[in-house]
């Protein structure tokens, strides 16, 4: 039986540093008050503080605490990927999400022996799956030995607060009682038999600040991801980050297209820890965004790059209802500055840009106010004041001069605390006390960050070191180009040259040499491409970015390609 909702919580986590905690007391200070919108139906405060405590106690009981991981395999976007995590936090465990390595869309499951190299990477004892994914779940179990008891939550499972024992009984839905030793797990938890408050059993719960809070993975376009390491001083810094409401007594209503466990996931925390209230929907759909903003008089959402492009295309095509939204902030990729004018005409003056990784967490931004000036648009803005930014030579780690590129560090309460289990990459990326982003950067003269490349991914031709991310911002500024990916291949004598593939924008004629006209106007001839392919859509990695590796293999072959 779920425990009873508190008709109050611990006076002080109105404004504990432990987000979850505060999560907890805001709930408890308006039960009835709508919290979550999922598939159409709504949860409560009182609800969702029931499903937390609930998952909090049947963890309890198997014992997670501090040391211990629980891993958690749902549908994208579900609410047990919020009741898990509050809950694990809450005792002090960390969580790691199985499902998908894509910040985009969970619309891909990782292959399984994928998620059992996730489980065994973050040492995760207990793993959280709903009836989607129940069958997946046990697979990932049997080959744990019983190390890996299931926790089900939603409709398949018998609610939040059932564990499901696939060890003594293999008959899907059973419910038992996975037995354990006090030796087995990581942390025993306090003895909470006098308590009779879930409130009360949670307050007495050890919580430090250094310890593992999140793993999360990297998104990068090249190589395996890694698993990084974030404690709950980085989470919490990275749910204070977010900005409230501006507005005193009208809370934020936040639409959430993008999988809860990446980027969104901190700022969703945010906006139920202010009392304000998340529209959950499973992957972006320009058409149901619109409809969303409008009838749940959304203020604030996250999209990806190419989702802003979307979003602003239907807009204009239609008149929709954006009078509530006060915030709209993108990032993942580099923005065309010509598409990002296109959406502030259409979608007005709500605009944040967001550059930050995974690692870093943000690191700047454009305003909506930067949006009103054509010559910041190329740049992604001004640090925010709680990051230490340098810019160095990427060799010698000297700081470079004013206006010149260099290697992008960062110093910030919301850096990862390293990679899990590889302290070697973990020395190389954190240095001095700061984080090597891998991007290059230079600080113009207004005091803003424009960046030009990563470091390693710098063509050498013609004896010139040409930066692809420079010459796909000169293509993206093309009006008949819709998206670019630019690299650098070998000849046989093992001379670089630039090739790009492009898709252009509905009714554009193909014409390789106006664009390489474009490029050689807006940089210099040695920047335009020596071979350009045209593809209908780009190929992408697993996390949503062009493949160059695949399209390198490619190179010579433009006959093969789907050309328009």
């Amino acid at each position: 039986m779920a425990p009873a909702f508190p008709a109050d919580t611990v006076p002080t986590w109105a404004r504990h540093e432990h987000y979850a905690r505060r999560i907890l007391h805001t709930l408890a200070r308006d039960p009835e008050r709508v919290v979550l919108r999922w598939r159409g139906e709504d949860v409560t405060g009182a609800g969702l503080a029931a499903s937390v405590l609930s998952a909090a106690a049947c963890l309890r009981r198997l014992r997670a605490g501090r040391g211990s991981t629980v891993a958690v395999l749902t549908e994208t976007n579900h609410p047990a990927m919020l009741t898990a995590r509050y809950a694990a936090h809450l005792l002090g465990a960390a969580v790691v999400y199985i499902r998908s390595h894509n910040p985009r869309s969970d619309a891909v499951e990782l292959p399984r022996e994928v998620q059992d190299r996730l489980l065994r990477e973050s040492g995760a004892r207990f793993l959280v799956c709903d009836g989607a994914h129940l069958g997946r779940a046990r697979e990932l179990a049997r080959g744990r030995r019983g190390e890996l008891p299931l926790i089900g939550a939603g409709p398949g499972c018998a609610g939040p607060d059932a564990h499901l024992d696939d060890h003594l009984d293999a008959r899907p839905g059973h419910l038992g009682r996975l037995g354990t030793r006090p030796g087995d797990r990581p942390d025993t938890p306090p003895d909470t038999s006098s308590v009779t408050s879930p409130t009360e059993a949670l307050a007495r719960v050890r919580y430090e600040p250094g310890d593992l809070a999140v793993v999360a993975h990297t998104s990068g376009s090249t190589g395996r991801p890694k698993s990084i390491g974030q404690s709950f001083r980085t989470w919490n810094a990275l749910v204070d980050a977010f900005p409230g409401s501006p507005e005193p007594g009208r809370p934020s209503r936040f639409l959430a297209v993008l999988p809860l466990s990446h980027t969104i996931g901190s700022m969703v925390d945010a906006v139920l820890a202010e009392g304000g209230r998340v529209v959950l929907h499973e992957g972006f759909d320009a058409a149901a965004a619109l409809d969303a903003l409008a009838a749940e008089r959304i203020t604030d959402a996250y999209l990806a790059v190419p989702h802003l492009y979307r979003l602003t295309e239907s807009a204009r095509s239609g008149g929709a209802d954006l009078s509530s939204l006060r915030r709209l902030v993108y990032s993942g990729t580099p923005a065309s500055p010509r598409r990002i004018a296109e959406a502030r005409e259409v979608l007005g003056d709500r605009l944040v840009q967001l550059y930050g990784s995974t690692e870093a967490g943000g690191i700047s931004n454009l305003t909506p106010l930067d949006h009103c000036e054509p010559e910041l648009l190329p740049s992604v803005g001004r640090p925010f004041p709680w990051v230490r930014l340098r810019i160095v030579d990427p060799e010698t780690g000297e700081e470079a001069p004013r206006g010149r590129p260099g290697e992008v560090r960062v110093a910030s309460p919301t850096v990862m605390d390293g990679y899990l289990g590889d302290p070697g990459a973990t020395a190389r990326a954190l240095r001095d006390g700061l984080l090597r982003t891998g991007d290059l950067g230079l600080i113009d003269r207004y005091g803003y960050l424009r960046l030009v490349g990563r470091v390693g991914d710098v063509v050498k031709s013609g004896g010139l070191k040409i930066h692809p991310a420079a010459v796909e911002r000169a293509l993206l500024s093309h009006p008949d180009v819709a998206n670019a990916a630019v690299y650098g291949v070998a000849d046989d004598d093992r001379v670089e040259h630039v090739h790009a593939a492009v898709s252009l924008r509905d009714g554009a004629r193909r014409d390789p040499g106006a664009l390489r006209e474009h490029v050689a106007g807006l940089l210099t001839p040695e920047h335009a491409p020596a071979e350009l392919a045209f593809w209908d859509d780009l190929p992408l990695t697993a996390h949503g970015k062009p493949d160059k590796a695949y399209l390198r293999t490619l190179a010579g072959r433009e006959d093969r390609l789907p050309l328009r």
